[in-house]
């Protein structure tokens, strides 16, 4: 926010709004950013008609005019982003907040009130809008079809994660009966064979079990198969999708893959707009949280601040790399910096590499600039 937009937003009436969201109940505090009195109200959740009235009872209430602007705040959480969209399009001008940003008494014991905390909020809003920009982290909300893009990699995580555990419990059963062996394509075969220690079929109820937890098994995979058939036939059929030719832009280059491709444009590179690398390392929480006070000089390791999701996926595409770029600038970075050194050195030097690979896959979807000596298919 520039010098001009504080000046006109302290001589302009405006109505500042915080929610303190629960599952029932909503708590809302309403300011002038003038009095020090917080009004606070509760309604019921979702019932954003009741929100409406408060907000022109709290107009009322303060002595503005009715059409005075309002901003508003909540805190990310398992609400999402669709209140946001619905405050937008009534007209009120709302952020979405980082909660882990939000700065708190540092006490063991402190008190902590749903109204304390919407007394918190409100006066916060009030001075991120004069300015005080550092007061929190706003989040970046997505358009409803970006947001809608990214459910079909975040099912397919689900869906391999259940594949494992169907697998893992089919073994420990068995493997309470003497039983160490893996789930291929013909286990059902392989299980009418299988014996006990004495020589003894396995017993009918555990069978029946096993049995059914492979039949989940199988579906869990079907459905893996699906997602993934959906995904490439959309990557191969949208020609002009401006998105999707990120993705199959990222593919061209060896070592990034269809899966990998798809979940750095979906969750990053395709509706974010980066300045500058240290955007996108911030994003990705791939930026480092010094501790220097006093005599105390420490590296505390990276903020994990960003998205989780393609900052773990970046990490195992920084190891194939590695092992398929190995001419490129990064991966003779790599070796000549932290290859002759230990495990753990290798490790940290990983994340590095890591970080400097995003930039340089940002760097190549927005500009077309190739990673320097690295191999395109």
């Amino acid at each position: 926010m520039n010098s001009q937009a504080v000046r006109q937003e302290n001589s302009a009436e405006t109505l500042y709004l915080a929610f303190e969201l629960s599952h029932k109940n909503w708590k809302l505090g309403f300011s002038d950013g003038k009095t020090l009195q917080i009004r606070q109200v509760r309604i019921e959740a979702g019932d954003l008609e009741a929100c409406r009235k408060e907000i022109e009872k709290a107009k009322r209430r303060f002595g503005m005019k009715e059409l005075a602007g309002v901003r508003s705040c909540y805190e990310a959480g398992r609400e999402g982003f669709w209140l946001d969209r619905a405050l937008r399009e009534g007209g009120i001008d709302n952020i979405v907040v980082d909660a882990s940003s939000i700065e708190v008494n540092r006490r063991q014991r402190r008190a902590k009130t749903d109204r304390m905390d919407v007394e918190k909020l409100v006066r916060q809003l009030v001075r991120y809008c004069r300015g005080e920009q550092d007061v929190w982290r706003v989040v970046r909300v997505p358009s409803a079809e970006a947001e809608d893009r990214r459910q079909l990699h975040r099912q397919l995580e689900v869906l391999k994660e259940e594949r494992k555990q169907h697998r893992v419990r089919i073994q420990s059963l068995l493997f309470t009966q003497g039983f160490d062996v893996s789930v291929g394509r013909d286990f059902l075969k392989k299980l009418e064979h299988y014996r006990c220690w004495n020589q003894q079929p396995i017993p009918a109820q555990m069978k029946r079990r096993i049995e059914d937890e492979y039949h989940r098994l199988q579906l869990v995979e079907a459905q893996i198969r699906e997602n993934q058939k959906s995904r490439a036939e959309q990557v191969k059929a949208a020609s002009e999708d401006a998105v999707l030719e990120k993705v199959r832009k990222l593919q061209q280059l060896v070592g990034i893959g269809a899966g990998s491709s798809w979940v750095f444009v979906m969750e990053l590179f395709g509706w974010r707009t980066f300045h500058n690398r240290r955007e996108v390392a911030g994003a990705v929480g791939l930026t480092p949280t010094p501790y220097n006070s006093g005599d105390s000089v420490r590296e505390q390791g990276i903020s994990r601040a960003g998205n989780g999701r393609v900052r773990k996926l970046a990490i195992e595409i920084a190891w194939c790399w590695l092992r398929l770029q190995p001419d490129s600038k990064l991966s003779r970075w790599y070796r000549q910096r932290f290859g002759g050194g230990g495990a753990r050195m290798r490790r940290i030097g990983i994340v590095a590499m890591a970080r400097r690979l995003v930039i340089d896959l940002w760097r190549y979807v927005e500009t077309g600039t190739i990673p320097e000596g690295a191999t395109v298919r």
